[in-house]
């Protein structure tokens, strides 16, 4: 016991060499020089010399730049990316595509169309009333497919469609939701496209082996 009791008082010595070993340092000018210099700190947090008050990129990543397409814009509700999703129902997709929160749908829309391949004749495709537009809607009709999606209510000319087909929207609606249950979709976390996509198709996956 006397050796361990020496060698605590040796080591004690040398963390504290400045101090006596049998000083209260619990109030010494140490203690009350951190906390002053903690105070200022709090008042001004630039005193805080490696860290950033807006919890940045730390400076070991900050000269690492992130090249690649970025589908996120600016709408109303701050900055966005939109998914387009062609799904046969509430649990499989076919094709999918990002776009920037504040562009048009259609376009993106139209361009998975097109890349989509060819379809079964008179294959009927339900749309949301995004893609209604003239456009849109005759690219489906050269495809060999048949448009199911109502008119907007200021169309001057609406046209008729299968009522009780659209309902079956809501399968896609409901694939969205489950999309939607996982963090990193539902809050798009990744700046680049390509990894925001790999963690879309890894929630698809999932899905898809849960009917397994």
């Amino acid at each position: 016991m006397a050796c361990a009791s020496e060698a605590f008082r040796q080591l004690a010595q040398h963390l504290c060499a400045a101090e006596p070993l049998g000083e209260e340092r619990c109030s010494g000018s140490g203690f009350r020089e951190a906390a002053a210099g903690a105070d200022r700190a709090h008042q001004n947090p630039s005193l805080l010399i490696g860290f950033d008050h807006r919890q940045g990129a730390s400076g070991w990543h900050r000269g690492v730049k992130k090249n690649g397409q970025q589908a996120i814009g600016r709408s109303r509700g701050g900055w966005t990316t939109k998914i387009h999703l062609v799904a046969a129902d509430s649990r499989t997709a076919i094709t999918l595509a990002l776009s920037p929160g504040n562009e048009n749908d259609a376009p993106c829309g139209r361009q998975l169309l097109l890349e989509l391949g060819p379809m079964p004749e008179e294959l009927p495709l339900i749309m949301d009333k995004a893609y209604e537009g003239d456009e849109t809607r005759q690219l489906v009709m050269d495809l060999g497919m048949i448009p199911v999606v109502p008119p907007k209510c200021n169309r001057l000319h609406p046209w008729e469609y299968d009522r009780q087909l659209y309902k079956k929207r809501n399968e896609i609606e409901r694939l969205f939701r489950r999309l939607k249950g996982f963090r990193r979709i539902f809050s798009r976390f990744e700046k680049l496209d390509v990894v925001f996509l790999g963690f879309i198709y890894f929630a698809l996956i999932i899905e898809t082996l849960r009917l397994v």
